[in-house]
């Protein structure tokens, strides 16, 4: 098994989010909200804006980017101030623990980054990303609720208290 890296990025990052960012709106639209061909023609100085509202976290395999997540700090529902989204690993290296090992850089980092609580939203039809999240500790929360993102569809709020992941 080789080992997995995550890593915070800098804006001087910004095409490295930039790349995963696409690949998984190229792989997974019905999951991941966003517009391929409109964050395509975004320019350096858009992606770079982003970094100053999302923290991108990314894993790396050999030198392979292959995981990307991003994190606000927003407070939310549930007393949630860090907001997990746009989790998307690439195919040919899922299921080797590249959450897992990016939820436990948010756990190592939780109290200088405020990420002591965190939050995310998922698709209520999206049984494997909600079997996932479970196994890392997130519980359902109150109802479904009708997503803005994906018309006729509901999402699910999470939550988890930072703790460390075996």
């Amino acid at each position: 098994m080789s080992q997995i890296v995550v890593e915070l990025l800098s804006a001087d990052q910004w095409q490295r989010a930039k790349s995963l960012r696409l690949a998984s709106l190229g792989d997974s639209p019905h999951a991941i909200g966003g517009d391929l061909e409109s964050e395509s023609a975004q320019s350096e100085n858009e992606w770079r804006a982003k970094f100053e509202k999302l923290h991108y976290l990314i894993a790396s395999v050999e030198g392979i980017d292959c995981a990307i997540m991003t994190i606000e700090n927003l407070a939310g529902e549930f007393g949630a101030k860090a907001w997990i989204g746009a989790c998307w690993s690439s195919p040919q290296y899922r299921a080797i623990g590249l959450l897992r090992a990016m939820m436990k850089y948010v756990d190592q980092h939780a109290l200088e980054k405020g990420w002591q609580r965190q939050g995310l939203f998922v698709l209520e039809d999206n049984e494997l990303a909600i079997a996932v999240y479970e196994r890392l500790g997130f519980i359902a929360m109150g109802e479904p609720m009708l997503s803005t993102k994906f018309q006729g569809k509901f999402k699910i709020l999470m939550i988890r208290d930072g703790a460390p992941i075996s």
